[in-house]
């Protein structure tokens, strides 16, 4: 019986962990020509963070 409240709690936690919600758009500036580009994560070596966080693709507010 202890066993299976364990399961039962284990599966549980596991389910309320898996509702992620997506992740945040940033607008990104490149330090070497000073280009603008909306992503979620980091355009890579030499890029900033400009401005965000946004809940879109186009780094536009709603």
């Amino acid at each position: 019986m202890k066993t299976r409240l364990l399961v039962a709690f284990a599966l549980a936690s596991c389910l309320l962990q898996a509702q992620a919600g997506m992740a945040p758009w940033y607008r990104w500036e490149s330090q070497a020509d000073g280009r603008l580009v909306c992503s979620q994560w980091s355009p890579g070596k030499g890029w900033k963070r400009f401005a965000g966080p946004y809940h879109n693709a186009g780094c536009r507010d709603r």
